[in-house]
């Protein structure tokens, strides 16, 4: 069944994956194949005072609901188009004395949704939330102890006056929560603020060499080609970083979301060579060499990741230098762990102004993820942005201008022209290319403008080294 703009897919029954999408005509890399808003949907409980509520942009100054005081939008239009949703949930908060958790809060603004429209297919879904997958029965232990916790927190936070529904079928919603939210991200794409639930998209299958991408724009997920599609094509998403062995990957995917991975990349372990490279040669070191040096990698990131969470920045420097000092002469240029530590320096680097050291690492970093990724994907184009950006700070025109252009070639197609972060990167673009003809025409007056601009101004601070990863597509607790 399609309808409301779903007319370019089909829901069709794949072998031994259940449900999938397919596509109904040709789609080219960077078509929007459909854009769905949220069945419902809600900000992460840490971020709930600066996020919209609504919207989920980032903002400085929010406007806080007068009646429960917990929900905050941008402006009086933002409160007034979230009124439908907010209504029951404003009532409830203020007769149970606080919020629940996010989860909660998601839930109950399913349930609210069903009350008002019933649970039988809405306006644009291809499928009803009953017939989504909950996977309740192969949660473990605690995953099941979490399940009844949640359920008991819903009963008590759900006003009896509301319709009652039964502990199966709001059972099952938690299920589809757990295993179908999707992560929403900010206005930029760069933090993970949000998460819901989004029927049509959940129909989409894992692949770790998808032929299509999703990203969150303008209050929607928009499901966009990054491959030549033909009609009939099975439409695919990945739900893992590719940055991982095929191994890791397929363990992480059957933990998260109950699945063994059978896509090309990991039966044939595609890639792995690469993540696992060593040095060649006459050099090329022992087996146990490489051992010591992997285990010596992964000690150092547990111990970069203890001194990012305390602020020590100084510390992660010094930490990186010395694990690069090993590296270097043992491990490949696309070795997963040298990559790893590699971007971790080049983005510390960047936030202690030390941008000259940190345009080195980060172009090691590009060129080796260059190799790794798909073409068009997205990590593979803010890395990219990163690097550019780094290499401008460090006065390095002429290769800041190429990784800007080349990751705005990239981002053109995952996430598209209308995205906040494409159109920050079209005026980098247009700046770095005129100060690199200026650069051309008289390096000596280009650097002594820049000298003087740079005087003129407050120090750029980059942005401070966070912990989390790139916003991934599922929200699912670890």
């Amino acid at each position: 069944m399609t309808k409301g703009g779903m007319e370019s897919v089909e829901v069709f029954t794949t072998e031994g994956k259940g449900r999938g999408l397919k596509a109904q005509k040709e789609f080219l890399p960077g078509d929007v194949i459909f854009a769905e808003p949220a069945y419902a949907a809600v900000v992460f409980d840490s971020l709930i005072h600066v996020i919209c509520h609504t919207c989920f942009k980032r903002q400085e100054r929010l406007h806080r609901c007068g009646q429960c005081k917990f929900a905050y939008y941008c402006d009086r239009t933002c409160q007034r188009a979230a009124w439908l949703n907010h209504k029951n949930e404003c009532s409830a908060i203020k007769r149970h004395g606080k919020a629940p958790t996010e989860n909660i809060r998601l839930a109950a603004r399913i349930l609210w949704k069903i009350e008002r429209e019933g649970s039988g297919l809405s306006e644009g879904c291809l499928v009803s939330i009953d017939e989504l997958q909950n996977h309740v029965d192969s949660f473990g232990e605690e995953e099941k102890k979490e399940l009844r916790m949640d359920v008991e927190s819903f009963l008590e936070f759900w006003p009896p006056h509301c319709q009652q529904f039964g502990m199966q079928f709001i059972s099952h919603i938690f299920g589809v929560i757990s295993c179908n939210g999707f992560t929403l991200s900010d206005q930029r794409g760069l933090q993970a603020v949000g998460v819901g639930i989004f029927p049509n998209l959940c129909q989409a299958n894992h692949d770790c060499w998808p032929n299509c991408t999703v990203v969150f724009n303008n209050g929607k997920i928009e499901l966009r080609a990054l491959n030549k599609i033909s009609p009939g094509d099975e439409l695919t998403v990945s739900y893992v970083d590719f940055l991982n062995l095929s191994e890791e990957r397929r363990k992480q995917l059957k933990k998260q979301y109950y699945f063994d991975c059978t896509c090309e990349h990991c039966k044939k372990q595609l890639k792995d060579d690469l993540m696992l490279a060593v040095k060649a040669g006459e050099s090329k070191p022992s087996a146990d060499t490489v051992k010591e040096v992997i285990q010596l990698s992964k000690d150092t990131l547990e111990k970069i990741n203890k001194a990012r969470m305390e602020g020590h920045y100084h510390e992660v420097v010094k930490l990186c230098r010395d694990c690069l000092t090993k590296q270097e002469p043992v491990l490949g240029d696309t070795n997963i762990y040298l990559l790893r530590i590699l971007s971790i320096a080049s983005e510390v680097l960047s936030y202690l102004q030390m941008f000259e050291e940190a345009a080195d690492y980060a172009k090691r970093m590009v060129d080796g993820y260059l190799k790794i990724y798909h073409p068009n994907n997205a990590q593979l184009g803010m890395a990219v942005m990163r690097a550019g950006v780094t290499h401008w700070h460090a006065g390095l025109i002429e290769a800041g201008h190429g990784l800007i252009c080349k990751a705005y070639a990239i981002l053109l197609i995952t996430h598209g022209p209308s995205h906040p972060i494409t159109k920050d990167l079209e005026v980098m673009r247009v700046q770095t290319e005129m100060e690199l003809r200026m650069f051309q025409q008289n390096e000596f007056m280009y650097y002594k403008m820049r000298e003087a601009a740079l005087k003129n101004q407050k120090i750029q601070v980059m942005p401070e080294p966070s912990n989390e990863n790139a916003p991934s597509l599922f929200h699912k607790k670890e």
